[in-house]
């Protein structure tokens, strides 16, 4: 493809610009010869999905093949930048794929056995051996490594954690010594402070803190990605646990309360971010709806609108529309930040410099 010329207004500065794009970056100094894409419209920095699994499925993991269709209808909902948290199949077929979003590898979930979706996760056979195992993702993976926090113990018939606080903190000090940030899937309230003294990342649901809980992630600038698209389903998760009625209570009392919990982590600091959870119980493209979701629960549409594209991707080291970027943007017809429905209509999708309808 030939160069490319773009007018609009950039966000997130809110200022009209020119752009160019060549050899697939972004150049603000002009290109003899460049055609011109837009002339006017806002350009926005790809949409970011901070928690997806391309590679799932409903029934259970899924094929490469597979995996790239789940990846190009995320693509279509201008998600082009995406970190897969938490994966059994090897992406990296897809990421050598210049049509896909830009994957961030999470490696494979870490549990214990029959304390998470079966066939997801690496299972230990002992709580022990999270240190070595973390160490082994923090080694394969793109400097993320995923925990299963807590889950269902059948035992308990309720949420519970799933690894001793001094097992967690050796492990999470091993992935920090290899340059890996950890992150967790946690649910309930037991093992939040076991994570977060421990020296976690982000948190990944994370519907049971609390207001002191919320203060201490912001002073140790813990993310969190709250997932709400999928919050959506505990109501049915619990109908369908019968057996556990202590659970099945506590999942409904995690759904009426999540609202609240993100608008108080916005109001404490907390850095929030978009993600839908795509895969299994979420069907992939639903970025729009997550940040429509946020956007009710508390944050302005324009905070809504940052934890999915420029402030996500500054979290996670990957550029928005800067000089010499990879050229991976959108452009809308309207403003996104008065409008967040705009996001389900984009005037050109724009990955690798090459313009997708």
């Amino acid at each position: 493809m030939g160069a490319l010329h773009l007018r609009g207004t950039v966000l997130p500065d809110g200022e009209p610009r020119e752009l160019w794009i060549e050899d697939g970056r972004i150049s603000f100094t002009p290109v003899r010869g460049a055609e011109t894409l837009v002339d006017e419209g806002f350009l926005l920095p790809g949409l970011v999905d901070a928690h997806c699994h391309p590679g799932l499925g409903p029934r259970g993991p899924v094929g490469v093949a597979e995996a790239a269709e789940q990846a190009v209808t995320d693509r279509e909902a201008g998600t082009l930048l995406i970190r897969d948290c938490g994966l059994p199949l090897d992406v990296r077929p897809l990421q050598a794929r210049a049509d896909l979003p830009t994957i961030i590898r999470c490696g494979r979930h870490l549990a214990l056995p029959k304390r998470y979706v079966p066939g997801f996760a690496i299972e230990l056979d002992d709580p022990a051996l999270l240190p070595e195992a973390v160490a082994e993702q923090a080694r394969d993976g793109d400097g993320w490594v995923k925990l299963v926090g807590d889950w269902i113990d059948r035992g308990e018939g309720d949420l519970a954690p799933l690894w001793p606080d001094d097992v967690l903190a050796e492990a999470i000090g091993i992935a920090h010594g290899l340059g890996a940030r950890v992150t967790a899937h946690v649910f309930g309230e037991a093992a939040l402070p076991g994570l977060i003294a421990a020296g976690i990342d982000c948190l990944e649901h994370g519907t049971a803190l609390n207001p002191d809980q919320l203060a201490e992630l912001a002073r140790r600038e813990v993310a969190l990605v709250p997932t709400l698209v999928n919050i959506e389903n505990f109501p049915g998760i619990a109908d369908q646990a019968k057996k556990y009625p202590v659970y099945a209570a506590h999942m409904r009392a995690l759904h009426a309360g999540v609202g609240e919990m993100v608008s108080s982590a916005v109001e404490a600091g907390v850095r929030v971010f978009a993600g839908t959870d795509a895969g299994g119980m979420v069907a992939h493209g639903r970025i729009a709806d997550e940040v429509e979701a946020l956007h009710h629960a508390g944050m302005s549409r324009e905070q809504a609108l940052a934890s999915a594209s420029w402030a996500a991707r500054e979290w996670l080291g990957h550029p928005g529309i800067a000089d010499g970027a990879p050229a991976d943007l959108i452009v809308y017809p309207a403003d996104p930040r008065a409008d967040l429905s705009v996001l389900r209509h984009p005037a050109h999708i724009v990955l690798g410099g090459a313009v997708f309808a």
